[in-house]
């Protein structure tokens, strides 16, 4: 008996921190409410992607799109990030949003306290006492 409460806890500890370790981003994201100070399209047509099947029949030929956000909040913090979001394509600077930022674990050292995947959420023009964007 004792030895199946052994392997329970152990199961019970594997399962949580493979969970924390996973969805670390998700669990720790951001909402970011503010004016946006700019957002840059950044092709790369180097990285084109493989056709899918689903594709095949004519449609055109997939590639990457990243954006570059910043989005600058009522505390006067600016936050950056990046994402593949296609929704960022119709934002213009001036705009208010409310956006999810994702940021990347820690135990990734290069890029640990930076956010990545912005979720743009909510898009409208900013109120007439808003700061606007400079």
């Amino acid at each position: 008996m004792k030895v199946i409460k052994w392997l329970l806890a152990i199961l019970v500890i594997f399962i949580l921190s493979f969970g924390f370790i996973e969805y670390y981003s998700f669990l720790f994201a951001r909402t970011v409410k503010g004016v946006v100070i700019d957002v840059q399209k950044i092709e790369m047509e180097g990285a084109i992607l493989s056709r899918p099947s689903r594709l095949d029949s004519g449609g055109d030929m997939p590639f990457m799109h990243s954006f570059a956000i910043a989005v600058k909040e009522s505390s006067g913090e600016i936050v950056t990030s990046s994402s593949e979001d296609r929704q960022w394509a119709v934002v213009k600077t001036g705009q208010c949003v409310e956006a999810k930022y994702f940021p990347y674990p820690p135990w990734n050292l290069n890029k640990s306290g930076t956010y990545y995947g912005a979720r743009l959420l909510k898009l409208s023009d900013c109120d007439p006492g808003t700061p606007k964007a400079k």
